[in-house]
């Protein structure tokens, strides 16, 4: 569509209609009409599909009706009314901002809202549907907005020792006492390529290994080999999904470790919502598509340091890295503050 392409009006509409009705090709209509071939051709697609009202086929009136009113419905968005608005906020989509980081900085900026997240959504999401795509410019992605549903049962009952999240002790639902974790797996295309992530819920910290399966013996250990370094008072309880991957979540209770380990409800994904949060943070740095045979060990560190070393608002804007230092210092010193005194 050119720069100084003109919408067709009523009067071009009863031509096409005329000539359409009189076995005129769509070329040569277009030739009469000075327009493009693929103007007529979508002229006549989209203004004669049958509706629940209408039975199908060509009608100059109706035609030029649905026009106006597809019109109306794009000046709806403030970003079809204001081009340069636009071109901003696609920009920084690309670059890979959220919706709510462009609207708080233009907010900051200008020192009032110029546009709500809410509304780039919206946009976004109306536009996807006229093939420009802008849904893929989203952090996530998703070519719809809203909750995809429930598929498939759930393995409860095949996970052995299994205790309920409704078990888990008070301190671990505020967020505000540190030792608290959630695990999950981050999946990728091809089959086997996983990532096992581990995040703290008080501080937003977040470990992650590479195993080489998800065999429920496999998981236990790599659980374990991320958890057994940090002192006893740092790891008190691990929340997970269903997975059979979990199944041998009890090897981590032995007195080796001593995590107390629940179980989300079936279906219900949201009450870990720490660890799927930062998957999804991740999948900036590792989209889906990502070969993880083709990254380093190193590399993976590297995205991980990224994520725990970038300022997050729910913390007063210290870093995941910095407020999980600080609570490992608390907790030190409130252990050492608590030992009996030595006998001299």
């Amino acid at each position: 569509m050119g720069e100084h392409y003109e919408q067709i009006t009523l009067a071009e509409r009863v031509e096409i209609y005329r000539l359409h009705a009189g076995g005129r090709s769509k070329a040569e209509i277009a030739r009469q009409l000075g327009r493009h071939p693929s103007s007529i051709g979508r002229e006549l697609t989209r203004n004669a599909r049958p509706t629940k009202a209408w039975k199908g086929g060509y009608e100059p009136v109706r035609a030029h009706a649905l026009a106006l009113r597809r019109r109306r419905w794009d000046c709806r968005f403030k970003l079809v009314r204001q081009p340069d608005l636009r071109s901003h906020v696609r920009d920084r989509l690309a670059m890979g901002w959220s919706p709510e980081q462009i609207a708080g900085r233009l907010t900051h900026k200008h020192g009032h809202s110029v546009i709500s997240h809410e509304s780039i959504y919206r946009y976004a999401y109306h536009r996807s549907a006229q093939k420009d795509y802008w849904h893929r410019l989203l952090p996530r992605r998703k070519h719809r907005r809203g909750w995809p549903g429930r598929r498939g049962g759930s393995s409860v009952t095949l996970i052995p020792h299994r205790r309920s999240i409704d078990e888990r002790p008070e301190d671990a639902a505020d967020r505000a006492t540190p030792g608290h974790w959630e695990a999950d797996f981050m999946l990728f295309a091809e089959y086997g390529d996983n990532l096992l992530v581990l995040h703290e819920r008080h501080s937003r910290c977040t470990f992650l290994t590479r195993p080489r399966n998800r065999k429920a013996a496999r998981t236990a250990a790599g659980i374990a080999r991320l958890l057994r370094p940090l002192p006893r008072q740092a790891r008190k309880t691990l929340t997970m999904d269903n997975g059979t991957e979990f199944a041998l979540h009890y090897k981590l209770n032995r007195p080796g470790l001593g995590i107390d380990t629940f179980f989300c409800d079936a279906h219900s994904p949201w009450q870990k919502g720490g660890v799927e949060n930062a998957i999804g943070r991740l999948r900036r740095y590792l989209p889906r598509k990502t070969r993880l045979k083709e990254l380093s060990s190193d590399q993976l560190q590297a995205v991980v340091q990224t994520y725990n070393n970038t300022p997050r608002k729910c913390l007063d804007f210290k870093t995941p890295a910095e407020a999980f230092l600080q609570a490992l210092q608390l907790l030190h010193f409130k252990r050492e503050s608590t030992c009996p005194l030595s006998r001299a």
